[in-house]
């Protein structure tokens, strides 16, 4: 096959050009054939590189194009406090990229060092799978943008179900380095069949049971509260009579049975706050209310999540077990205070305090859920040993951290997956949305958009059987990449020698 001029006189160029379109596969563009483009670049380049060292930095330039494109959202944070965190923006979308780029890198060098053609691109699909798991696992783990995301709107990703998202990936990297490994012709067919395969396969599960017409009606309020005033004193009592207002809004059907508020709803600590809570009990009548709010402990500050009953009182709490690294708590946080780094979503050096696990909330009628605080929701593990007791997954975010654009959209797709992994639905509530049901399909039966305050009334959708994925998790899938990956070396230099 003859050299593109790209290629040829540009490589490192092409090398960026293959990460930015697999970038524009991801939320919110969604335009996954550029994705398959980019990737098949990726894999050519790849293959026409000398030694491992020239595969590895083959993958990174392709991976920190990727990740700078897809977590550009990643500078928002920074920019609500420009005068305490500005300086930091720039930096963290560097290292992020550059450094989740690594992982590319790792896969590249592997890669390089097996023989070109079907070896080489077979060891590098199961090797960047092999190393994106394990960068969703250290350092407490970032599982975003994983490669099995661009499928969020196709039939192809009802197969998260059967094997998560890196089996996902790692099936649509295969179908490309069968593709590739043929002649243009009949390697077009072959891909063509590929996906024609992965698509029938996310078909064959079944659609989740109707929703009774007498099924309880969740009320999700979103206020929609900008972060730069979220903690403006002027704005505090503006954005909680709006949720006080938003809350009493007559019903178009049958009342709500609960009634749930997003992360960090009020601006007061929740055990100061015994006056606001009974009367957010008063407006919302007979519907127990969810809400988030910081608590403090004798230890500590919690990023929590409360159930209000009719009168007002915490019935039930559940803290945040999963904390987001330099967001809400900064490691070795009295040092790095000193030297004027903190934590983005509280004061103190050393943030918030984390709970000490999942658990499960009891809604009597409306079934048990297990509880999720932004973050969360992007960890396919997460709470998996206590989904046997739960019947739905209950969100509360505040996704005005990530601005307008890609990040709360790529933090939606995530949480879809979990439903999807799970066969269970998700009810989101987000501050500046997007404030949603999911059905056990990963399909939004109904939205508020972001940008807008308002009121979702929506029935909770039933639940599907307990998918495989959700019993077995990752571990089946990484020893069979493993053993594959040794396998396939094993035979590479056997030949070679």
């Amino acid at each position: 096959m003859a050299r593109s001029p790209v290629l040829a006189r540009w490589p490192r160029l092409a090398d960026v050009l293959c990460g930015l379109a697999i970038g524009l596969g991801q939320a919110p563009l969604g335009l996954w054939p550029l994705a398959l483009l980019g990737l098949a670049g990726l894999l050519a380049r790849l293959d026409r590189s000398s030694g491992w060292r020239a595969g590895a930095w083959t993958a990174w330039r392709t991976g920190a194009a990727y990740f700078a494109l897809t977590l550009h959202w990643i500078v928002e944070p920074f920019l609500v406090d420009v005068a305490r965190h500005g300086w930091m923006a720039p930096f963290a979308l560097v290292l992020m990229a550059g450094g989740l780029a690594l992982f590319w890198a790792a896969a590249g060098a592997l890669a390089g060092g097996l023989r070109p053609g079907l070896s080489r691109g077979l060891g590098f699909a199961l090797a960047l799978m092999s190393a994106e798991m394990l960068r969703s696992y250290v350092f407490t783990g970032f599982p975003w943008a994983l490669i099995g995301t661009i499928w969020i709107d196709t039939h192809a990703a009802q197969t998260a179900a059967f094997w998560g998202l890196h089996g996902l990936g790692l099936a649509t990297l295969c179908i490309l380095v069968l593709a590739r490994a043929q002649p243009l012709g009949r390697g077009l067919a072959t891909g063509a069949a590929g996906l024609a395969l992965l698509t029938g396969l996310g078909m064959l599960r079944p659609d989740p049971p109707a929703i009774p017409p007498d099924a309880p009606v969740l009320r999700l309020v979103q206020p929609n509260a900008a972060q730069h005033l979220k903690w403006d004193p002027g704005m505090i009592p503006i954005f909680y009579a709006r949720l006080l207002d938003l809350t009493a809004r007559p019903a178009p059907g049958a009342p709500p049975a609960l009634v749930i508020w997003p992360e960090t709803a009020i601006a007061y600590r929740l055990e100061n706050a015994g006056p606001l809570l009974s009367q957010i009990a008063e407006t919302a009548g007979d519907a127990p209310v969810v809400l988030g709010a910081v608590r403090g402990t004798p230890a500590g500050a919690t990023n929590a999540l409360a159930v209000l009953d009719a009168t007002g009182i915490p019935a039930q709490i559940y803290d945040k077990a999963h904390l987001v690294p330099f967001g809400e708590y900064v490691p070795f946080g009295d040092l790095a205070a000193r030297l004027g780094i903190r934590g983005l979503a509280v004061a103190e050096g050393g943030g918030f305090l984390a709970g000490p696990g999942p658990q499960v909330l009891d809604f009597g009628p409306l079934g048990r859920a297990l509880p999720l605080i932004c973050y969360e929701a992007i960890f396919p593990n997460f709470g998996r040993a206590r989904l046997a007791e739960a019947d739905w997954m209950l969100q509360i975010t505040n996704d005005a951290w990530f601005g307008q654009f890609a990040g709360p959209q790529q933090h939606l797709v995530l949480a879809r997956f979990r439903a999807i992994e799970r066969g269970m639905p998700l009810v989101r509530a987000a501050n500046t949305g997007i404030s949603t049901v999911v059905d056990a399909t990963g399909a939004l039966t109904d939205a508020l958009p972001l940008g807008v305050a308002g009121t979702l009334d929506a029935a909770l959708p039933p639940a599907l059987a307990t998918p495989p994925y959700a019993r077995l998790g990752d571990l089946p899938l990484l020893i069979a990449m493993i053993v594959s990956l040794v396998g396939l070396m094993t035979r590479s230099r056997a030949r070679a020698h």
